[in-house]
């Protein structure tokens, strides 16, 4: 995989922001129920290309490597910087 079809592959998912497996999930059910050959607005094209795409990126989310390091936790998880201030 290269990064022309990695991007390629976001953009026909429709994919704007950060995005969980889930969410990507969702989104993928959701495009393949509307591009489905059997649909009003079917199109085997498109449907193989959904496919594909979710696919690609579903190998990248699970393969993605984790640094650990504190950057990218607040990268991630960026309300978590006053969690210490919580039970105040």
């Amino acid at each position: 995989m290269d990064y022309e079809e990695f991007q390629n592959a976001v953009d026909s998912l429709g994919i704007l922001t950060k995005l969980d497996q889930k969410s990507l999930k969702k989104n993928y059910l959701k495009l393949s129920k509307k591009y489905h050959p059997d649909a009003v607005d079917g199109s085997d094209e498109k449907f193989r290309e959904i496919n594909e795409a979710y696919n690609l990126l579903k190998t990248y989310v699970e393969n993605y490597k984790f640094s650990f390091e504190k950057e990218e936790f607040l990268e991630q998880y960026p309300s978590f910087t006053n969690y210490k201030n919580w039970n105040r």
